[in-house]
């Protein structure tokens, strides 16, 4: 019998193996407090592993990653890069993220925090934002997060700008590619949201000089920034330094450099910096289960796998 083995940390494994046993019940669901043959396990269901969750495993089949980015599990040194690593990535969780980039972007098209300071100041002053037409918002990453995100932003009349590794074309979407047009890309963003895939190339690539790049007279405030991709993408101590100089006008963050955020970052303090714990876009366990049930199925019948990662490029 195929046997899959849980190793989750941080979450409740118990209600995992729950969903899994409903969702597939073929399939032998098995706990690391169980009795069990390492090398009879098949296939491996993580989330943050501990250092010795591959040792043993010598008949693994797949690696099936809990979370939709896969950069801290590609540094784990026992992680077999020889087998296919398939990550979560399904409808529902594109509409939680979705839900938070369309939250984030009318609220920084409409100066909420303009009128917010106002409000406490007791102060009415009329300012009437642009039409969503003039507001250009730029997404860094053009997966499947970020195509689904550009979709429901176009239907409420944003002008698009799309920037990846690599060249796409999409509908609606004026799009860059590499490196060298990454310039080009910001000098026309006014709100700028990143779902990109952390890599060596893009860690750190929220920065004071990017921020500087990013399209001025847009927004009459300044241009803001979204971050719900990874805490690696930010460096804070320039976001802290450009909110407050005027570089940004706001920013909404909801990963970090360390996390929880630490008390003392002064981020905390800075009323243009809205910040949310991790929460952007979390994991359903039934929908998650049925997702990895299919995959694990579609494996056992040879058929292709969804969101298989490319570890050479990291995601």
């Amino acid at each position: 019998m195929t046997q899959l083995l849980l190793h989750l940390s941080d979450v409740d494994e118990a209600r995992w193996a729950e969903r899994f046993r409903t969702a597939l019940p073929e399939v032998a669901v098995l706990r690391r407090g169980d009795a069990y043959d390492p090398a009879a396990i098949d296939y491996l269901f993580v989330w943050k592993p501990k250092p010795d969750a591959f040792e043993g495993l010598t008949g693994l089949k797949a690696v099936l990653s809990l979370g939709a980015g896969v950069d801290a599990l590609l540094k784990h040194p026992g992680l077999p890069r020889h087998l296919p690593l398939v990550r979560y990535a399904d409808e529902e969780l594109s509409q939680k993220m979705t839900d938070y980039v369309v939250a984030q972007v009318t609220m920084h098209h409409r100066a909420f925090s303009r009128f917010q300071a106002d409000q406490k100041a007791r102060r009415w002053t009329q300012y009437y934002p642009p039409q969503s037409k003039e507001t250009q918002v730029g997404i860094m990453g053009l997966g499947i997060l970020g195509q689904h995100a550009a979709t429901r932003l176009k239907a409420l009349g944003f002008t698009l700008r799309g920037w990846a590794r690599s060249p796409k074309q999409i509908e609606g979407m004026t799009t860059f590619a590499g490196a060298g047009e990454l310039d080009a890309f910001l000098s026309g963003t006014d709100i700028l949201v990143c779902l990109l895939p952390l890599t060596e190339d893009t860690r750190g690539i929220l920065n004071r000089d990017t921020f500087g790049k990013l399209r001025r007279g847009g927004l009459k405030d300044g241009p803001a920034i979204v971050n719900a991709a990874r805490g690696g993408h930010q460096v804070e101590a320039d976001i802290a330094q450009a909110l407050k100089d005027g570089t940004l006008s706001a920013a909404s963050l909801d990963v970090f450099e360390t996390e929880p955020l630490p008390p003392d970052s002064p981020l905390w303090d800075i009323p243009t910096c809205y910040i949310t714990p991790h929460i952007a876009a979390i994991s359903d366990e039934d929908a998650g289960a049925r997702y990895f049930a299919q995959t694990i199925r579609d494996h056992m019948a040879g058929r292709p796998l969804r969101n298989q990662v490319d570890t050479s490029r990291g995601y």
